[in-house]
């Protein structure tokens, strides 16, 4: 038997390769020579500049960063144009009247603004943001001054000799000038300040543009102070340890026990003797103000009485007489407003939903007459004018024939 042998050339013959042994063409390699080549020329290049250690990370080796806070909202209170007036020079840093008690109150911001018309009158513009509209209303009472005259412009206003003392929510304003306290009336029913205080119409430029504006309802406890023989721009609003130190510093804080949640109104009265104080305290629960009343009664020359979840106290009064008729003025009211389902007659609920049955049945029978009629009119008119058969007659076989 005799095979043929097939003469090749080197570059055609097949190389027989081991299993498992992975070839590498002659690119291949040339390619991964060239990749090491520049790894190492980078790795080189790359060391001088990790030995060394630049003058700031030098600087700031060893110290902890902090990530830099959230920056303060400083939104302008204070709007450009307020009415006839310009804005002028303004103040963000406005020292408190009293930083403690402004704490306390739950202050946030300030804004202080100088105003000026084309006629050279001028005002100046002070904006307090509180945290709430409680906050804003005890500043407004601390604010303002003993011959202060209520204003008609806000709910909580007063006119002073200088100018205006309001409450918006929880911003508190300040607009002082060269003005009478006196408002004449204009048309429409509203009230325009004589001078260079604006008129009521332009306080609405203020509050349209108020930043984080909260207008929660007051605290009740303002409508319990009893208003006979109350000295006018006497009452004070006490939320805390430091605002009832400012105003009846005879209580202790751990008597009125803030940490119940308590709250306080304050006034003084005249009586023939002379001032005394009044502190209506108002706690959570009418069990809570039992037990704080029994504490009360405790401090040395306190007149106290107790009324629902009230605590009425004067101490030391220079006329225990008079001071026992305010106390009887103060009378704990609760307004309660039960949600009860009106009762309803079943019998007559009955006799309605059958009577609505039996007509919801004759409107049924009624559109299906109306439905059938139309229907059955239109086929036979369409039978009428057709001129071959109708397609859909009903067709026979006559197979009987």
């Amino acid at each position: 038997m005799l095979r043929s042998v097939r003469n090749t050339l080197p570059s055609e013959r097949s190389r027989v390769v081991p299993p498992n042994v992975p070839v590498c063409s002659t690119s291949g390699r040339r390619s991964t020579l060239i990749a090491a080549a520049v790894t190492g020329a980078l790795i080189l290049i790359a060391l001088p500049g990790l030995a060394q250690e630049t003058p700031k990370a030098a600087a700031t080796k060893g110290k902890s960063t902090k990530a830099p806070g959230p920056a303060p909202d400083r939104a302008a209170l204070l709007p450009d144009q307020f009415g006839p007036f310009t804005k002028g020079k303004t103040l963000t840093q406005v020292a408190a009247p009293d930083p403690d008690l402004y704490a306390e109150l739950g202050f946030e911001q300030v804004e202080q603004a100088e105003y000026q018309s084309p006629e050279k009158k001028h005002f100046t513009a002070t904006a307090w943001r509180f945290h709430d509209s409680t906050g804003a209303m005890a500043a407004y009472e601390a604010a303002r001054p003993p011959e202060a005259t209520p204003s008609k412009v806000a709910k909580l206003a007063v006119r002073t000799p200088t100018g205006l003392i309001f409450t918006h929510g929880n911003y508190l304003f300040q607009l002082s000038g060269s003005a009478p306290a006196t408002l004449r009336p204009a048309a429409g029913g509203n009230y325009v300040f004589e001078g260079s205080v604006p008129s009521e119409q332009d306080l609405d430029a203020i509050y349209e543009g108020l930043p984080k504006l909260e207008q929660s309802p007051l605290p009740t406890l303002m409508s319990y102070l009893p208003s006979a023989d109350l000295v006018p721009n006497s009452e004070r609003y006490v939320i805390g340890p430091v605002s009832l130190q400012r105003f009846d510093p005879g209580i202790t804080p751990s008597v009125a026990a803030f940490h119940l949640g308590s709250e306080a109104q304050l006034g003084n009265y005249k009586s023939g003797k002379g001032l005394f104080t009044m502190a209506v305290f108002n706690y959570p629960t009418p069990g809570i103000a039992k037990e704080r009343a029994d504490e009360f009664g405790k401090v040395s020359g306190a007149m106290v009485k107790r009324t629902g979840a009230l605590v009425a106290v004067i101490l030391n009064p220079v006329d225990p007489d008079a001071a026992e008729r305010t106390l009887a003025q103060v009378r704990y009211n609760v307004n309660l407003t039960w949600n009860e389902k009106v009762p309803v007659n079943e019998i007559k609920g009955m006799a309605t939903l059958l009577i609505n049955i039996v007509l919801f049945a004759g409107l049924m029978v009624c559109v299906s007459i109306v439905g059938g009629i139309g229907f059955g009119g239109f086929r036979v008119i369409a039978r009428k004018f057709r001129k071959s058969g109708d397609p859909e007659s009903m067709v026979t076989l006559d197979l009987h024939r």
